[in-house]
């Protein structure tokens, strides 16, 4: 991650539930934390020396603090105060509270998933065709019309570190599988129109940007637009909406979760891999109720676990591997329905 986009965080919290919070939230989101302290145990020296962009001022008692005060009348950088009491982590409250945080956070320091976009240079240059699975009888005796209309659809759900899980699962799998895929990766619009060839170039799947009016089909992997919000029809097409996604995720995975299992069912899946933050969490409840699977790229092969770490630690995740494994686990799943 670039300096540019991964702002540098001091945090004064008088709780030391709530300094630990904030400081997992922070890191969890790409953001660098500099200074995490009881502002009864910092003196203004400390306070002079830290190089912080922004200050995050979170007060259980009293925000009458005289170094609070001070930090006001001679910091140039902006101070945040808290949006209070961090709910647990795992309690239905968490995913809200993040959210309005880091919509703030974005707004006054930036995105630190801008930092995607300038790894997909690393994809493009990389030359290496790994080996694919191989498709099982069962779905390899199966008929299946090139570009039929999906009856199955899994979305593909990343933040950092994903373009490069993505491209690995999607080099892994077969040609001739009976599902299609959407994928929602939080980068820079910039990087929207690079995004399909740098994941695809060795998959024998095609990965294209949304086509409103037309149904996900088997074989191809849809890219959810960034800026716009992506829904489905009565009769499973695409549509695009003028309005944006819900703040402060574009695109936002909660909001592209509900959207597929509303309309798909049981007949959808969410593969959430390497990403900052929680986004999908909210959603993941009418996800399973509606009967669809969620699956995570296991921690140690992300970039950055925080979001398949916390559909885990909710208990929404099925099953978890690396993108290869998943991708086995997914031509497993498809083999069986045919059997």
């Amino acid at each position: 991650m670039t300096e540019k986009t991964s702002a540098r965080i001091a945090v004064l919290a008088d709780t030391s539930l709530q300094r630990h919070v904030l400081q997992q939230a922070l890191v969890g989101n790409g953001y660098q934390v500099v200074l995490n302290s009881d502002p009864a145990r910092l003196d203004e020296e400390a306070l002079d020396n830290c190089d912080a962009e922004l200050w995050l001022v979170d007060l259980a008692q009293s925000e009458d603090s005289p170094l609070v005060e001070s930090l006001l009348e001679r910091t140039s950088v902006p101070v945040l105060f808290g949006e209070g009491h961090a709910p647990e982590r795992h309690s239905e409250h968490y995913p809200r509270w993040e959210r309005r945080l880091f919509g703030k956070l974005k707004q006054l320091v930036g995105d630190p998933a801008l930092a995607v976009g300038p790894s997909l240079e690393t994809l493009m240059a990389d030359a290496q065709r790994p080996a694919r699975l191989e498709l099982p009888q069962a779905l390899a005796n199966t008929p299946l019309v090139a570009g039929a209309p999906a009856r199955e659809v899994w979305l593909l759900a990343a933040s950092l570190g994903g373009p490069e899980a993505v491209k690995a699962f999607l080099d892994a799998l077969p040609g001739g599988l009976p599902v299609g895929f959407l994928y929602a990766q939080h980068i820079d619009p910039a990087f929207e129109s690079v995004l399909p060839q740098a994941v695809g170039r060795h998959s024998q799947w095609h990965v294209n940007p949304v086509r409103p009016g037309e149904p996900v089909r088997c074989g191809e992997v849809i890219v959810v637009p960034i800026s716009r919000e992506l829904a489905f029809a009565d009769d499973g097409r695409m549509q695009v909406s003028e309005q944006p996604w819900p703040e402060p995720y574009s695109p936002s995975i909660d909001q592209a979760m509900l959207n597929l299992a509303q309309h798909f069912g049981a007949h959808c899946g969410v593969i959430a891999f390497s990403g900052m933050g929680s986004d999908g969490s909210a959603a993941a409840a009418y996800v399973r109720r509606q009967g669809g699977l969620i699956w995570t790229q296991s921690a140690d092969s992300c970039a950055c676990s925080s979001m398949p770490d916390s559909l885990r630690e909710g208990g929404y995740s099925s099953l978890s591997g690396a993108p290869r494994e998943l991708a086995a686990a997914l031509v497993n799943h498809l083999a069986a329905q045919c059997a």
